[in-house]
């Protein structure tokens, strides 16, 4: 079964993409959303994130994302610190779940895949690509935030064209091509890949 990356950077549109592959039968592992769901539940890491960012990490309600979140967006050293925490602990969840996975390929969904080591483990590299432009507005829809912390965002990121270097294919999701028929396209060649 192939493991397949798809990865671009804030408001790139990520997760659209990851749907309309899930809507061809293609199984999705998310891994932002792992990753939030094992800092909550697996008590090896809230141990491990306490040790080094303080017992304020956590509250009686779970995980402190606001406090975590403050320390690590103002500090790149921090930041690198939390993914070694937390990316091999996502990496272990995902080689179990690929286990119970009978599709030809699955699809695993990062917005740092490659900043983090992840694409390693990988056969093939998706990058969604769109203008800075489009990926500003739809992050400030989304998430209700000033232009100023979306560009902070997509500062802490690694640029598309360092992201590009590592992509098999590349989906433009700017809104001017059509997105699906560019996701079939991927698709039926990944599917073809592995009939030979």
């Amino acid at each position: 079964m192939l493991k397949v990356g798809l990865t671009g950077g804030i408001g790139s549109g990520k997760t659209t993409v990851s749907e309309v592959f899930h809507s061809l039968g293609i199984p999705v592992y998310n891994s932002d959303k792992r990753a939030k769901y094992l800092m909550e539940n697996d008590s090896s890491l809230r141990v491990a994130i306490i040790q080094y960012f303080g017992e304020e990490s956590y509250r009686s309600e779970g995980l402190n994302r606001l406090y975590l979140s403050e320390q690590v967006f103002s500090d790149k050293s921090k930041l690198q610190k939390l993914n070694s925490i937390v990316h091999p602990v996502v990496g272990n969840d995902f080689a179990l779940w690929c286990k119970n996975q009978s599709a030809p390929f699955v699809l695993k969904e990062a917005a740092i895949l490659i900043e983090s080591g992840a694409y390693k483990g990988l056969d093939k590299i998706i990058v969604v690509t769109a203008s800075e432009n489009v990926r500003m507005e739809r992050v400030m829809e989304r998430d209700g935030v000033k232009a100023s912390e979306v560009r902070d965002r997509i500062n802490n990121q690694m640029t598309d064209s360092e992201r590009l270097q590592y992509a098999d294919f590349i989906i433009d999701n700017d809104g001017i091509q059509m997105l699906i028929s560019q996701v079939k396209e991927v698709f039926n060649k990944l599917n073809d890949s592995q009939k030979m």
